[in-house]
This record gives structure tokens, C-alpha cells and sequence, in this order.
């Protein structure tokens, strides 16, 4: 069976933006890195259960080839039996509920789905 897998990296805000999900947010401002955190933790059980997993969750830093004027903070490998179960997660309503955290943490992210293969 192959399996999917999905990359991310992300840029967080420098104070978390909680404007659209003021419910979320508390009393006092907090950093995009402490939003992304407060996201992971509503997530991940809901991943888990889902049948997926955080493989590599870990800090950015300058590029060895690309532009030295992007900056990633962090990057993310997550583990999803399929395509089809990722996007079954992506859309269910608990894990919803919590993705005013990952709003509000970044200023950008990318998303790489990623399939296991067999050569290249």
C-alpha cells in the first residue's frame, strides 16, 4: 500500500491574528509560533485518530540552494494512509473548529502532498 504523505513549511506571524476567530484567542497577545503550538495540539489526536501522523515537525533556517530572501521558521512532514484520508480529515468538522489557531499563527505556509512510489 502507498502511502501519502504531505510537507509543509510555514511563516509565522509575529503576533498571532486572531481577528477571525476571536473565540480562540485569549486576553493577551501571543506570537505566531505559540498560536501554531495551541493548533497542534487540537490537531493532533484528530490526525492520530484519522489514521495519520506528524513524522518531523522542526525549527527552519537559511536556505542552503534558494533565495536568500525567503525565510521558512518551520516544517512539517505528516503521515496519511491516503490522499483521500488526509482530505477526509481536512474536512471534518472537530478538527475545523480549531483551524482559527493555524489562521492566526501564519503569515504563509506551503502544501506539498507527497506519494510514496516505487522508483522515480
Amino acid at each position: 500500500m502507498l502511502r501519502s504523505r504531505t510537507e509543509k513549511v510555514l511563516r509565522f506571524r509575529a503576533q498571532a491574528d486572531y481577528s477571525a476567530t476571536p473565540h480562540l484567542g485569549g486576553s493577551e497577545p501571543i506570537d505566531g509560533a505559540t498560536a501554531y503550538q495551541r493548533y497542534i495540539e487540537h490537531t493532533l489526536p484528530l490526525l492520530r485518530r484519522s489514521g495519520g501522523d506528524v513524522m518531523f515537525l522542526g525549527r527552519g533556517g537559511p536556505f542552503l540552494i534558494g533565495p536568500s530572501d525567503e525565510r521558512w521558521d518551520a516544517a512539517a512532514l505528516v503521515r496519511q494512509r491516503s490522499v483521500a484520508d488526509f482530505m477526509a480529515f481536512a474536512s471534518d468538522k472537530e478538527y475545523l473548529a480549531g483551524i482559527g489557531h493555524r489562521i492566526a499563527a501564519l503569515e504563509d505556509s506551503r502544501l506539498l502532498p507527497l506519494i510514496e512510489a516505487q522508483s522515480i
